[in-house]
């Protein structure tokens, strides 16, 4: 019995043994240690230190861009002769960086000064003293650009998500509350819910929301009363057992290929490049990129200064609050300025006509040189056209122009740029208010309950108590996370009451009025 035991187990031994060896022979050659990186992990470390760091990198793009344009302060323009002559030239000072005289004086032959002058070459290089400054803003240049890129990537991963899921969201509300694209169609000059339209069919749609059944809860909710089918083409919900059997078999890169949700991804495509946000650092990097070649485009990196700080967003924004009035006003002022043209065409040409250096401009013998003469000039004038023009004394005419003069000032200089000023002006004034409001309402009442601040400051910090333990806001957004990321067959009562009420838009669950310091004192009045 004991050698038949130990024939089993020498048996099993050299069975392990044949076992093991063609499982080496079959898996080959160990990995090397190059193909063991994860580089999608680095990846992700990567782009989440861009997306963490993204306001940090734009101050450290601003100091550089105000480096860079510090620097510029010292460039000049020498102008060289075309001839050369003995001096250094042209290509001294471009390869030397603005060391070179390149003075040369030429000898021509009585060719005069106007010759010369045709002649003379312009070069803009930074001043001989400050010849290190070239390399400088080389660098400078070179890093600005590097940190632009992160700065674009850091907002794609950063902000873009956030907008894609805000633009999902108000998809599906529409779809689930108003039947948008069943029950109602979206007006035509509405070209945002036209384009939204190409994302309800694609399979993959919602991505970032976080109803996932948004599709169903649509279908089951007007299927009662539309078609289903037509429903169902519309969400894109009619996949057949075939097409599923056959994406199961299929493999490779023309799988990953056809996978690809491309309706889904031309949509997100569409969304993220009419976001102002993304096309203003787009913009950012572009001039960054181009401001390499020639360093005054970092100029317009100064005015992510007026965008980077709040008091003078509201300014920028003052400027286009009112976008519409303003246009329509500078619409009427450019036909009011026409009509003004064909009066002055007509029956005041004379007084156009300007001798500067024997020379004659006649600045309104034709109706398109009238025009802008009457545009860039009378527009920018304090008195009007009349500032520009040849006074009237003792011409037949002088009445009529005295009163086309002061009416052109009294309607174009008066009343339409006084508007103009007026719609900026107010609409500054009224982006302040509103700021200031919503500010003055936050310090001084509850955003859950809105009970006002008096009430509480009863006691020593009663307000700053009550909104940081008992109406937290970010308590009552943790508690709606939760709800969302919990399976709804585990909620209790007051979970599935309150979920109930958010899915339906119902705010009631919010205790307005109401605190537990209010309910104490009921209590013991009672």
């Amino acid at each position: 019995a004991r050698e038949r035991m130990e024939a089993q187990a020498a048996q099993q031994a050299a069975m392990s043994a044949i076992e093991a060896e063609s499982k080496k022979a079959v898996q080959g050659p160990a990995p090397s240690a190059l193909s063991q990186v994860d580089l999608s992990q680095y990846t992700r470390r990567a782009v989440s230190f861009l997306a963490r760091n993204f306001y940090n990198l734009k101050y450290v793009a601003l100091v550089l861009a105000f480096c860079i344009n510090f620097v510029l302060l010292f460039y000049k323009v020498s102008t060289l002769d075309g001839e050369g002559g003995e001096g250094s030239g042209l290509g001294d000072i471009i390869a030397g960086g603005g060391s070179g005289s390149g003075a040369g004086s030429g000898s021509g032959d009585g060719s005069g000064e106007s010759g010369e002058d045709d002649d003379a070459l312009e070069v803009v290089h930074i001043d001989e003293d400050f010849f290190y400054m070239e390399h400088v803003i080389k660098m400078a240049a070179v890093l600005h650009s590097i940190v632009s890129l992160a700065i674009l990537i850091g907002y794609y991963h950063l902000k873009v998500p956030l907008a894609i899921f805000k633009r999902e969201k108000e998809i599906a509300r529409k779809l689930e509350f108003d039947g948008l694209y069943i029950a109602e169609q979206p007006e035509d000059d509405d070209l945002k819910s036209h384009w939204d339209k190409l994302v309800i069919s694609a399979k993959s749609f919602p991505v970032n929301y976080w109803d996932k059944f948004v599709k169903k809860k649509v279908r089951a909710k007007y299927s009662e009363t539309y078609d289903f089918d037509s429903i169902s083409n519309m969400l894109g919900m009619e996949k057949t057992s075939f097409s599923a059997q056959e994406e199961e078999g299929s493999k490779g890169l023309i799988h990953y290929i056809t996978n690809i949700d491309w309706r889904y991804q031309v949509w997100k495509a569409g969304v993220t490049i009419t976001d102002n946000s993304f096309l203003y650092s787009l913009w950012y990097f572009s001039f960054s990129v181009m401001g390499n070649f020639n360093n005054f485009f970092f100029a317009a990196h100064l005015l992510d200064v007026a965008v980077g700080f709040k008091t003078l967003r509201t300014i920028l924004q003052s400027v286009t609050h009112n976008g519409k009035q303003l246009v329509l006003t500078v619409m009427l002022l450019t036909i009011i300025v026409y009509i003004y043209t064909v009066i002055a065409f007509n029956f005041f040409r004379k007084f156009y006509v300007q001798e500067e250096d024997d020379e004659v401009n006649r600045n309104c013998h034709d109706m398109l040189t009238c025009f802008v003469f009457n545009l860039y000039k009378g527009v920018r004038a304090g008195g009007g056209i009349g500032d520009e023009l040849e006074p009237p004394d003792g011409d037949d005419s002088e009445v009529y122009r005295i009163i086309f003069d002061i009416s052109f000032f009294f309607f174009i200089i008066v009343i339409l740029l006084a508007i103009l000023q007026g719609l900026i002006i107010d609409a500054f004034g009224e982006l302040r208010d509103q700021l200031e409001s919503v500010k003055e309402d936050m310090e001084s009442n509850c955003f859950i309950c809105g009970i006002n601040k008096d009430y509480f400051d009863k006691v020593p910090h009663g307000f700053d108590t009550h909104v940081q333990r008992e109406h937290n806001l970010a308590n009552y957004m943790f508690f709606l996370m939760h709800l969302i990321n919990k399976p709804d067959t585990e909620y209790t009562g007051q979970e599935t009451y309150v979920w109930n009420m958010y899915t339906q838009r119902c705010w009631d669950f919010f205790p307005v009025g109401d605190c537990f310091r209010k309910q104490y004192e009921d209590l013991m009045g009672e």
